[in-house]
């Protein structure tokens, strides 16, 4: 899944997207509430985690704007504020939740599952024949049989399956899995396909991910 992350406190901040990152989600980390509302516009999230405290714009308002161009985005706010009235009127503003600092990430976690699990979206569960890829519960099946992943693994094959019907390149692969510059000379990516190739099985012939030459690997690419 895609998070948005609106927080100003720099160790808290890269606590999160740390945390989130390993669980294998793409995480954007906005330091001000100008920037969230920017990266919001530049790339919808599947969820964002809203910090009340914000400066350029004040969270509340980032909060506005957010629901105000979406009704379907899943907001989890966190605040240091403990009034009633704060969080009353953020959930009035739209928000789906509220988590008072300091929290678990633990329970951070759980509360994003289920707030996404509230979303109507197709996305959240991506499928392809036989294989089931649930982005919220971050599980994989194929034929049901249940399939363990690492976190990397799963990374790549979710972003493979958001893409699918097309043919991804490894560059691409390699900026938006592995966060690393494009040109690196790595192999990497050749080697989790393989690790996922012998994962997810399927005939030697016709192979879930296809290598499709001189442009990269595809899922459902009509060769």
């Amino acid at each position: 899944m895609r998070f948005l992350i609106a927080e100003d406190n720099q160790a808290l901040g890269t606590f999160l997207k740390r945390g989130l990152e390993a669980d294998g989600h793409e995480v954007r980390l906005a330091a001000d509430g100008q920037a969230a509302v920017n990266s919001f516009f530049e790339e919808a999230p599947d969820l964002a985690i809203l910090d009340l405290n914000l400066p350029c714009l004040d969270g509340t308002e980032v909060l506005r704007i957010l629901r105000s161009a979406t009704d379907d985005l899943p907001i989890l706010v966190l605040s240091a504020r403990n009034e009633i009235e704060t969080r009353l009127k953020c959930l009035d503003l739209g928000a789906d939740d509220c988590m008072m600092k300091p929290f678990a990430l633990a329970e951070l976690r759980a509360r994003a599952r289920a707030l996404a699990r509230r979303r109507r979206d197709g996305n959240l569960v991506l499928r392809h024949g036989a294989l089931e890829v649930n982005r919220i519960e971050h599980t994989v099946s194929c034929d049901g049989r249940p399939i363990t992943l690492t976190a990397k693994e799963f990374a790549l094959l979710e972003y493979l399956m958001l893409n699918r019907g097309r043919a991804v390149s490894r560059a691409t692969l390699l900026e938006h899995v592995w966060k690393t510059h494009p040109e690196a000379g790595t192999n990497i990516v050749d080697v989790y396909v393989n690790y996922l190739r012998c994962k997810l099985g399927g005939a030697a012939d016709t192979p879930l991910i296809q290598t499709v030459r001189g442009h990269g690997y595809a899922i459902g690419l009509r060769l």
